[in-house]
Formats: structure tokens, C-alpha cells, sequence
């Protein structure tokens, strides 16, 4: 292993373990009142708002995977899912650099250009930013006038980044930051059908984390009709608005106030915020639960790896030891002895031929 490859691994390890001491801290600076929160809610409630945020996080990454595609690199679906939940975890760090750095290193290791993964992952972001807006602005405005007398800027803010989102828009953008940090530009642009797969696959994972909070705010006491689109606007705001405060780890703070604003006149004094903390804990697990089957996943399949590599060693090994067929040497008689064969019955003897070259005696003649 190369001094570089070293060096990358020891930055990932230090920037998982920052993550998790980052992790730990958001989650210990709020236990009290979340352990509160959870005693409110079933356990049933619990599992099925688990479910939906931890798939509302594999929707991302099979956006992101559908972006790397468009670009020319297609992963497989557990190295996409390796990738994107390990690096995942650089969100817990201050600043959104790390998410992107992990990326674009561990990418490396499945022969991705980092020119590729860094704009795979703008992408991604970019098109959270731009959809989740978009959810928001449809559902919002007729569900919280809270929110819309706010927010109302970021909401006309929507169609600008959606617009943004076309190939030409985007190709133009990367080049120009390839170009600011010297890396070569894109050798094409991510076609329309790629971008729409991408934003398909990115919505649904806002009505995923939607429904998330629509089950938490429902089990608190939430009623109507018009929940889950309360629900499904409230997070993409606040998601968004976490990525705005980009220097608090995970959006802590910042994503919680706006849940709690935007939840305030459906629900009960006190309870948004019980809903917000529920929240908080249950995404957080799913983080720590995808990038752990993820951590998984990528020691199994170094150890698959070794195995072939060995079992080509031992092929090769066996393959010099034993000539192949073709290169035998001759054997030195193949017609059977006369042992094998037996006595012979008299008959006719074939002459005896002589050698060239040598007179016959008289007794021969």
C-alpha cells in the first residue's frame, strides 16, 4: 500500500471518529428531553418512522448513483451505498467540506475521476436544495401561514434553483469550479433523462422523510387531513434550512426551530418539540445504522476480494507446476511390446532392411 493510500485511510478513520464524537455530542446535549419525547411515543410509532427516514436515505443515495451514471461512472449499488452512508457521516462535522471530501477519496477506490464524484455529489446537493424547496412551497403555503409569512423568500427561491437544474445550467457551473480549483472539465454533461431519474429518485426521498414525520406528529396528537402535507413541508424546510446554518453539525439547532414553527398550530404546547427531538434521534440512528452495515459490507467484500486474489495465486502456482496439455514429451514407443502381445504364429518374415551405405557380405548374398 502506497504512502497515499495510507494517508487517505487515516484521514477517513479520523473523520469517522470525529463524526461520531460529533454525533454523540448532539445527541448527549439533548438526552434528557429526548428520552422524554420517546417515552411519549410507541415503540411500533418508533420502528415505522425508523423505517421510512432510513429509506428516505437510500432514495438519496440512488440519486446520487443515478448523478455518478449520468457522468460516465457506474457503481455498483453496495459500493454506492458503501460510499455515500460512510461518508455520510462527515455531516455531523462541522461545515459541509467533509461530506464532500470523503466522497470524492472513497470513490477513488472504485477508479471514479474525483472531477466525477465532486460533481455527482454538487449535484446531489444542489438538487435536495432545489426540490426540497419545491416541496415545501407546494405544501406549505396552504397547510402553515406561519411558515409562509416567514419563509416566503426562500419559497421564490424554488423555481430559480429548480430552473438551475437543467444540464446545459449545471455543465456550465462545474466547469467553472473545475476550472477555479484546476481539474479538468467534464468530458460531458448529465443528460435530461439521467437528471430526471435524479429528482425523481430525490423527491421521493422527501415524501419518505415526510411520512417519518407525519407518523411521529400523528402519534402526538396531530389530526386533519392536511398532516402529512404539513409534515412532508415542514422537513423539507427545515432540511434546508440546516444546510443553511452549515456550521452546526447535521443542521442541530436550526432544523428543530423550524419543525417547531412550522408544527406549532397543529399540535398540542410542548409537543412539536418532542416531535422535533424524536426526529433528530431516529435520523441519526438510521445514519449510524447505514453506515455501519456499510462498514460491513466493505470488510466483506475486501475479504471476497483477497480470497480470489489468492485463489488466482494458487491457479497460477498449479498452472507452472503442471505443463498444459500439448507439451508432454512423446513416448518412446507406442506400439505394444512383444510381451504384450505373446507368442507370434509362423508366417512370412518381412525382410530385413540394411543399413545405407554398407557392402553384404557373401553369406548375405
Amino acid at each position: 500500500m502506497t504512502a497515499k493510500a495510507l494517508a487517505m485511510r487515516a484521514l477517513r478513520v479520523v473523520l469517522i471518529l470525529l463524526a461520531l464524537g460529533f454525533c454523540g455530542w448532539s445527541l448527549a446535549s439533548q438526552w434528557d428531553d429526548t428520552v422524554h419525547a420517546f417515552e411519549q411515543l410507541s415503540w411500533y410509532t418508533l420502528l415505522g418512522a425508523f423505517a421510512l427516514g432510513y429509506a428516505g436515505l437510500v432514495a438519496w443515495m440512488l440519486a446520487w448513483r443515478t448523478f455518478l451514471s449520468g457522468l460516465g461512472s457506474e457503481l455498483p449499488v453496495p459500493a454506492a451505498y458503501r460510499i455515500a452512508f460512510v461518508s455520510g457521516l462527515g455531516k455531523y462535522v462541522p461545515g459541509m467540506v467533509w461530506v464532500l471530501v470523503s466522497q470524492v477519496e472513497m470513490a477513488r477506490e472504485y477508479h471514479v475521476p474525483r472531477a466525477r464524484s465532486f460533481s455527482a455529489t454538487v449535484l446531489a446537493i444542489a438538487t435536495s436544495t432545489a426540490s426540497g424547496l419545491a416541496v415545501a412551497a407546494v405544501t406549505l403555503p396552504l397547510t402553515s401561514p406561519q411558515a409562509r409569512d416567514r419563509y416566503w423568500w426562500l419559497f421564490l427561491l424554488a423555481p430559480v434553483l429548480l430552473a438551475c437544474l437543467h444540464p446545459k445550467i449545471v455543465a456550465w457551473g462545474l466547469n467553472l469550479a473545475l476550472g477555479i480549483v484546476r481539474r479538468p472539465p467534464l468530458e460531458h454533461a448529465v443528460s435530461v433523462p439521467a437528471t430526471l431519474r435524479a429528482v425523481l429518485w430525490t423527491v421521493a426521498g422527501w415524501l419518505l422523510f415526510g411520512g417519518h414525520l407525519w407518523v411521529l406528529s400523528a402519534a402526538a396528537g396531530g389530526s386533519g387531513a392536511g398532516l402529512p402535507f404539513l409534515a412532508t413541508g415542514a422537513y423539507s424546510l427545515a432540511f434546508v434550512a440546516g444546510l443553511l446554518v452549515f456550521l452546526a453539525p447535521g443542521g442541530l439547532g436550526a432544523r428543530e426551530a423550524v419543525m417547531v414553527l412550522v408544527l406549532a398550530p397543529v399540535l398540542a404546547p410542548g409537543v412539536p418539540i418532542v416531535v422535533a427531538l424524536a426526529s433528530r434521534m431516529l435520523l441519526t440512528a438510521a445514519d449510524l445504522a447505514g453506515a455501519g452495515s456499510a462498514l460491513l459490507l466493505g470488510r466483506r467484500a475486501r475479504k471476497e476480494q483477497r480470497a480470489q486474489k489468492d485463489d488466482s495465486a494458487r491457479k497460477d502456482h498449479d498452472t507452472r507446476k503442471d505443463p498444459p496439455a500439448g507439451n508432454e514429451p512423446a513416448p518412446a514407443d507406442l506400439s505394444p511390446s512383444a510381451e504384450a502381445l505373446g507368442p507370434q504364429a509362423p508366417g512370412p518374415q518381412a525382410p530385413r532392411s540394411q543399413p545405407t551405405g554398407t557392402r553384404p557380405t557373401k553369406e548375405q548374398a
